[in-house]
């Protein structure tokens, strides 16, 4: 057996593909950022071709030896798939190459648990890590190899050990479960806080570094942290958003990638659950990206898994400060059969050019409304005309020994909200006001 380095930062990229036609440049491309958002340093990469899996190495055995002669003439400590890797298969190309071997779905886990920074992000990536573990346990007990044939002296604990690791891994992946149980438990009565206040629901969501948290950031003032580089976001951070036509609830989600791990998907339910009950999605795209429509289309694979992709969706295309002759604009394209994939609102998050026109878009594709009028407010009305005061409702006054007379301007999802509150009080007193109010 080699001696495994404890470094794992001289990285040896395998880039599979089924034909000599398929261009791999771009794959490749965002595999080397994937690897160095992990923190690798990319020594050399290897095209292989593979008409025909290999059941045990996948790649064939010439194409072995030449990344063999690559890893050894390169430095490299570390070979990574952009391919997911049967148990076996990573256990026989470590015996034959020499060196730790991670498939796309180990070094996706790996940035995750890089980049997890909440409570509940934290135990999403140990839950998926560790049922991607407990099919390669094996791997940490070749040692055992030596025990087969039943020989005598070698026989011992060493079966025992590894049915113990099992039993220890299963009883923290329960115990992992329950936690994140009851944390999704707290996230549901969150979400029907949300339902209870009548508050429109929107989520951003989109290919990972296509600048949602920048644009979440932009829109809201959260503050949530955005970086150049993939999955800078994976906790989901939800903020009110003031609308011309009323407030709505705004997410920001963890991005997808191209072939996402089953196991994240499973751990990352209730994060995925704040796109999949909103009402409406807000698609964000890089402009910039050569690949953005096959992007497109990555995403809804992702979102029909999870459930939301009947969704409907409003296509914001970011970055045009990176685009040529690119100008803010709100393409409206009459299409009854594909509408939600064809409207599309053009602009800069970094620069906040089109900003306003994605926020005319959002209040139009929910329905906000404004309610503009006059109302009488009794005496004993007091809680709710202080309430209107904070809501910046209020445009004018007046008061008189009756009550007060005022002039309102807010959404009527607010006027809904005040009413659910107060037990229909509001309506009541919802009364035009004298004309003289008027003058």
């Amino acid at each position: 057996m080699f001696e495994r380095s404890r470094k794992g930062e001289h990285a040896l990229l395998i880039q599979p593909h089924v034909s000599e036609a398929v261009a791999v440049e771009d794959v490749l491309e965002e595999f080397v950022e994937l690897a160095r958002s992990a923190g690798a340093e990319v020594v050399a990469t290897v095209a292989a071709r593979m008409d025909r899996p290999n059941p045990a190495t996948l790649i064939g055995s010439g194409k072995l030896e030449e990344v063999k002669a690559a890893a050894d003439a390169a430095g490299a400590d570390l070979i990574m798939v952009n391919h997911a890797l049967s148990p076996v298969q990573e256990r026989n190309l470590e015996r034959a190459l020499e060196r730790r071997v991670i498939d796309r779905t180990g070094l996706i886990l790996d940035i995750f648990a890089q980049r997890a920074r909440s409570h509940e992000g934290k135990l999403q990536v140990e839950l998926a890590q560790l049922r991607h573990m407990a099919t390669r346990l094996v791997r940490g007990w070749t040692h055992l190899e030596r025990q087969r044939g039943g020989s005598i002296g070698l026989r011992g604990p060493g079966e025992t050990q590894l049915e113990t690791d099992r039993r220890l891994l299963q009883r923290r992946v329960e115990q992992l479960q329950r936690r994140l149980e009851k944390v999704e438990t707290q996230r549901t009565q969150m979400r029907r806080a949300r339902i209870r206040s009548e508050l429109p629901k929107a989520a951003l969501v989109g290919y990972t570094n296509a600048g949602k948290s920048t644009l979440f950031n932009a829109l809201t003032n959260a503050g949530a942290y955005a970086a150049d580089q993939l999955f800078a976001t994976l906790d989901p951070t939800v903020r009110r958003l003031r609308l011309p036509g009323g407030t709505i609830a705004l997410a920001d989600t963890v991005g997808f990638v191209r072939d996402l791990p089953h196991e994240l998907i499973a751990a990352f339910r209730s994060t995925l659950s704040e796109a999949r009950d909103a009402d409406l999605l807000l698609h964000v795209v890089d402009a910039a990206d050569p690949q953005r429509e096959e992007r497109i289309a990555q995403v809804d694979a992702v979102l029909q898994e999870i459930g939301a992709g009947d969704l409907p969706q409003l296509v914001v295309m970011n970055k045009i400060d990176r685009v040529d002759g690119a100008r803010p604009r709100h393409d409206r394209i009459d299409d009854i059969s594909n509408t939600h994939r064809r409207e599309r609102v053009w602009l800069s998050a970094q620069s906040g050019h089109g900003l306003d026109l994605l926020r005319t878009a959002l209040a139009n594709r929910l329905n906000l409304q404004r309610i503009q009028g006059d109302l009488y407010l009794p005496l004993d009305a007091g809680r709710l005309r202080a309430r209107l005061h904070d809501l910046h409702a209020v445009t004018s006054e007046r008061s008189e020994e009756d009550g007060w007379y005022l002039r309102v301007d807010l959404p009527l999802n607010e006027i809904e909200r005040l009413a659910m509150q107060s037990d229909g009080a509001p309506l009541r007193v919802l009364l035009p006001a004298p004309d003289n109010l008027r003058e």
